[in-house]
């Protein structure tokens, strides 16, 4: 694994990581990702080790690869025929209204935060750690971060298991043979950058257990339904107090972004 231990940003806070841990997630437009990953990785080695162990493959990962790539899997991971999406949104709530609202009050976060989302939508994965980096209110960053990002986190990293990557990679099995065969031995590979960031999140807030449960015992189920001995019914309680607390002024959100477009 070779480093280079020059490359590393200056950290003006604590919260500071979130902009460093975002770019993480960015697609690979050049080589430049590479620098961003090391970046990342030195800042960990010297302010949280543990985070920085659940790097050491993708750093064998980008040193290994092409830019190619390291395109394909992330694009096969977070894009076409995904394994899953980093908008953390559609992953708690799917296509339900509730998104919707996530959505609206993003957008508010992000205006009164001064955060550009470019060409993505609000809710993000990358957006929303950048966010929580320029935040001054900290009670809101708290909501932000211990009641959607890490139970969205926690589902991302659930859906990399065998069987659902094999139906996944199903349709590329005829069409893209020879960059398979290098595919495979990484194909898991960015969930060890959704532990990594799993991992900093758990130390800088305090998260909701019942929720974590909920996507643990849903990812119990996926994996090996007869031997699972867990309750099958999910609860999704907290998930809807999340909703009703976040999203109480909906209506008259909409109302203002509706203005606003005007």
């Amino acid at each position: 694994m070779s480093i280079n231990t020059a490359i590393k940003p200056a950290k003006e806070s604590k919260y500071e990581i979130y902009k460093y841990l975002a770019n993480m997630f960015d697609y690979p437009q050049n080589d430049s990702y590479k620098n961003s990953i090391i970046s990342v990785y030195n800042l960990l080695k010297t302010d949280m080790p543990e985070a920085a162990a659940s790097m050491n493959v993708f750093i064998d990962f980008v040193n290994e690869a092409s830019l190619s790539e390291m395109q394909e899997l992330y694009l096969r991971s977070f894009d076409v025929q995904a394994i899953t999406t980093l908008d953390i949104g559609f992953v708690l709530f799917g296509e339900d209204y509730k998104r919707g609202q996530l959505l609206v009050n993003l957008n508010r976060e992000h205006r009164d935060a001064n955060n550009t989302c470019n060409t993505e939508l609000a809710d993000s994965l990358p957006n929303v750690l950048n966010l929580i980096s320029r935040m001054t209110n900290i009670e809101m960053r708290d909501e932000i971060a211990s009641k959607l990002v890490i139970p969205a986190v926690v589902k991302m990293s659930s859906e990399f298991s065998s069987d659902k990557i094999e139906k996944k990679d199903e349709i590329y099995k005829k069409h893209l043979k020879t960059i398979i065969d290098f595919s495979q031995k990484y194909r898991t590979i960015y969930k060890t950058l959704l532990d990594t960031l799993l991992i900093v999140l758990k130390r800088d807030f305090n998260y909701d257990i019942n929720i974590l449960n909920y996507f643990k015992e849903e990812k119990c189920h996926d994996e090996s339904k007869e031997s699972c001995s867990c309750d099958t019914t999910p609860n999704t309680d907290a998930l809807d107090a999340i909703n009703n607390n976040y999203f109480k002024d909906f209506s008259e959100q909409i109302e203002i972004e509706m203005i606003i477009e005007k």
